[in-house]
C-alpha cells in the first residue's frame, strides 16, 4: 500500500483572490510581515499496489481529475504505508 500526498497550487501567473483576501485579513490583524499568500489544495490518497507504475497512475489522476492543468501546478510524494 502506498500513501500519496498531492500538493496543488495556482500557477504563479494566475491571480489568487482568495490568497489576497487572506493576506488582507492577516494585515488587518497586524501580521504585516506577511508579504504574499497563495491558497492551494492538499490531497492524501491511499493506493493499493496493482502492478502499474505508481508515478504513471498518480500523474494520470492529477491530470484527468485532481487538478486543472491550465491554471494549476501539482507535485506529489509517495510513501510506503507501514502497519503499526
Amino acid at each position: 500500500m502506498k500513501k500519496v500526498k498531492v500538493y496543488v497550487t495556482l500557477r504563479e501567473s494566475v491571480l489568487d483572490p482568495q490568497g489576497s483576501a487572506v493576506m488582507g485579513a492577516l494585515h488587518s490583524m497586524n501580521y504585516n510581515e506577511v508579504k504574499d499568500v497563495r491558497i492551494g489544495k492538499f490531497l492524501e490518497l491511499q493506493i493499493e499496489e496493482s502492478g502499474r507504475d505508481i508515478d504513471t497512475v498518480v500523474k494520470e489522476m492529477c491530470e484527468k481529475l485532481l487538478t486543472n492543468t491550465v491554471i494549476e501546478d501539482y507535485r506529489y510524494d509517495v510513501e510506503e504505508v507501514t502497519s503499526k
